[in-house]
């Protein structure tokens, strides 16, 4: 095993250990990077969590804010993030518990969606986020998206 692959050809080295792995050759695993590796895939669930519900939260607020420049695709965004998110957590159930605190995380990067694509700025939004989880992942809210035009 060549630990210097891990720096070199990542890709290599990714097949290097599923090799060892199935073939149960454990004495030439490269310990210190598969935790290193591990570590991370479990931390880019989080980001994608975050980064999902920034987006959710971001055309949640602009549908509200904005009500006379809604949009089809608005109303879409909506619903993919959504379903996304509920697929991230129905796989990661481990996922939920963090789910309030990704939410606070998430809210900043909503506003900064806001900032970006309309003339709001961060004092015409609430400082903190102003929907609950249960209303982040409820297909009928808010209650006109479904019918809005």
């Amino acid at each position: 095993m060549q630990s210097n692959l891990y720096k070199t050809d990542f890709y290599a080295w990714t097949l290097e250990q599923s090799k060892l792995l199935k073939e149960g050759d454990f004495k030439h695993l490269d310990i210190p990077n598969l935790v290193e590796e591990i570590e991370s895939l479990g931390k880019q669930e989080r980001r994608e969590l975050e980064s999902r519900l920034g987006i959710l939260i971001g055309y949640l607020l602009k549908w509200h804010y904005q009500p006379d420049k809604r949009t089809k695709s608005w109303r879409v965004t909506i619903q993919i993030q959504r379903r996304e998110i509920n697929d991230l957590l129905e796989e990661n159930p481990s996922l939920k518990p963090y789910f309030s605190e990704a939410i606070a995380k998430a809210y900043r990067a909503g506003v900064d969606l806001v900032r970006l694509e309309t003339p709001l700025d961060d004092e015409d939004l609430p400082q903190n986020c102003p929907y609950s989880a249960k209303q982040l992942l409820d297909p009928d809210f808010p209650p006109d998206l479904n019918t809005a035009k």
